[in-house]
């Protein structure tokens, strides 16, 4: 297993604590935002950003009552002038939630008016609008000026010439948007590597565009974004976090950029408008039959409708492929069902703070909707199942004496210093691919557990020309190189697992080797296993949203010997699901 934490890890991470530290110092008394005159407040916007992703007016109308549920928790707001900004949040995620405005458009969609909608940003405005370090961090302050633009019109729209009122509350917003514009331009440096510099670095572009008279922070803002999105997005279309939720975030931030730079005749560069043409079939690349996402590394379903607006459009060009060789997937595709494998190695240093163990998990959606998932994540779910889902068991894939195959940093000084980054990694994650006329192999292999137990996994896995059949093996053995083991007698436990979807349904046959699985609707899968016992156990579905779905998993352990190398080893495992039609009625016992 190799190391993933590097010894210059240590001073480079105390080196930018100090630094985001003394910025913050420096605001909290005040010297900064005293020396640096806003100067000019712009009356109006010179463009209103189209919103791809649409509101919930239902979630938007327990909002405008006082109801607040983010982030798995619920808070209802206070009374009072400020109201909900005078509240205790009950966590660090819910308040992440709540100051980054996520919201706002499910208010617009409840409020045609949005008296209610402007009243909520008007108060945040009276308790946090000059500086704060929380919801003034570059991650809160870069969404929540997103969400701000994408709402535009109806926060920023000019008001009547006789509502004096109106006008005061609407200069009061314009002058906040400046201020956290100009003080983003200052903070990117210091945003955390990753997403959240990208999406820093979108926001700043596009509220430099929709300000007027910002010239200057617009050629900076362009050149740190084209750098940006040059050093992070792949040669394949995918992101340096290998979380496909981060490619279709990337994609409807830039087309959102571009539109806006196209309405008001402003050139960006090349080089930064043909990612489009890499991100848009990577993120098809990663679409299921429902239009969501795929959940691997801290990447749930996403927003299918925002991605569904964006990959529709007729200038937004896509191609299909199987094998993304810089983000590390496979992917088949046959007969309505597909099938997508994680064959690469998670992101090292700073961006592995949301990687997942995840070697050679797999995921499989059929025409009937999704059958074996991970259990992904998703922003707006409880914090304390942030850890778990990480782990290797939280995933479609094989686990050794329920260890992951990467391992994260313990609590400690160190945890304390880097972040919960992965301090192993499964080595090297290979990848082979074969297609045929009868379908599609798809082969990967790990070194996650050779360092502590010797053995490496291999897994195969065949996409049949139909679509109706799936078949894998998952293998341990001992590679040759390694010579003969010093203990002989010692048994290792494995367990395979197969989470599946919360919709499925899943009936154990009497001699526990074979699975009846239903689908929504209707349709039918058999899984079976060649020589190893299968059980059912309870799995979590986080990668939908808020709030955890109960699901089923279907478990297959057995013992690994320590002995066996080449194209030969003892202990494999082969499993198959196989499609049968429809199944009316319950999924009950059957023979």
């Amino acid at each position: 297993m190799a190391g993933a934490v590097r010894l210059s890890d240590y001073p480079i991470s105390a080196v930018q604590a100090l630094r985001r530290e003394a910025s913050s110092t420096v605001n909290a008394i005040g010297l900064l935002r005293s020396m640096r005159a806003l100067g000019p407040i712009p009356e109006r916007l010179t463009s209103f950003p189209t919103d791809f992703y649409p509101g919930d007016a239902a979630r938007g109308a327990e909002i405008l009552q006082g109801r607040f549920q983010l982030a798995g928790d619920q808070l209802n707001a206070a009374s009072g002038k400020i109201g909900i900004w005078s509240r205790s949040t009950p966590s660090r995620a819910f308040a992440r939630g709540l100051h980054s405005f996520s919201w706002l458009r499910d208010c617009a969609a409840a409020d045609a008016a949005g008296d209610e909608a402007r009243r909520l940003v008007d108060t945040w405005i009276q308790g946090f609008g000059r500086w704060n370090s929380f919801s003034w961090s570059q991650d809160v302050l870069s969404s929540r000026l997103m969400n701000w633009l994408r709402c535009g019109e109806l926060l920023f729209a000019a008001p009547a010439d006789d509502d004096r009122e109106a006008q005061r509350l609407h200069a009061a917003r314009m002058r906040c948007l400046v201020r956290q514009t100009r003080y983003l331009q200052r903070a990117l440096p210091l945003a955390p590597d990753g997403t959240i510099r990208l999406r820093c670095a979108a926001a700043l572009t596009l509220a430099a565009l929709c300000l007027p008279g910002e010239s200057a922070m617009l050629r900076a803002a362009i050149s740190t974004y084209n750098h940006e999105i040059d050093r992070q997005i792949l040669p394949d279309g995918g992101h340096l976090s290998r979380a496909p939720r981060a490619v279709a975030e990337a994609l409807i931030d830039l087309v959102t950029v571009r539109d806006v730079a196209a309405e008001l005749e402003t050139e960006l560069p090349s080089s930064l408008l043909r990612v489009i043409d890499r991100l848009a079939p990577m993120a098809r690349f990663f679409q299921c039959i429902d239009g969501g996402l795929a959940s691997f590394h801290g990447g749930g379903e996403g927003d299918r409708n925002a991605l569904a607006a964006i990959l529709e459009r007729g200038d937004i060009k896509s191609r299909s492929f199987g094998f993304a060789p810089h983000s590390g997937y496979q992917r088949a595709h046959a007969g309505g069902a597909t099938v997508l494998l994680d064959v690469g190695e998670p992101p090292r240093g700073e961006l592995s703070v949301e990687a997942h163990a995840s070697a050679l998990a797999f995921e499989l959606c059929t025409a009937s909707g999704r059958l074996v998932v991970n259990c992904g994540w998703g922003d707006d779910q409880p914090a304390n199942w942030r850890e778990a889902v990480r782990a290797t068991a939280a995933h479609s894939t094989l686990t050794l004496e329920e260890t992951s195959s990467a391992r994260l940093l313990a609590p400690g000084w160190r945890r304390a210093l880097l972040g919960p980054r992965l301090a192993s990694s499964p080595g090297p994650v290979t990848a082979r691919r074969n297609e045929e006329e009868m379908g599609v192999w798809l082969e990967g292999g790990h070194e996650g557990y050779r360092e502590e137990y010797g053995l490496s996994h291999r897994r195969r896995i065949f996409l049949a020309a139909d679509g109706g059949d799936v078949r894998g093996e998952d293998a341990l053995f001992r590679p040759i190189d390694d010579g003969a083991p010093e203990d002989v007698d010692v048994r290792w436990r494995f367990a395979i697992r197969f989470h599946l979807h919360p919709g499925v349904r899943a009936s154990l046959a009497r001699d526990s080797m074979s699975v009846l699985l239903v689908q929504p609707s209707g349709a039918g899968w058999r899984f079976r296993c060649d020589g190893e016992p299968i059980r059912l156990e309870r799995s979590v579905y986080l990668a939908a949203g808020a709030p955890p779905q109960r699901a089923t998993q279907i478990v297959v352990q057995g013992e690994a010997e320590p002995f066996g190398a080449g194209d030969r080893p003892p202990n494999r495992v082969r499993w198959a699901f196989q499609r049968l039609g429809r199944i009316g009625g319950a999924a009950g016992e059957y023979q």
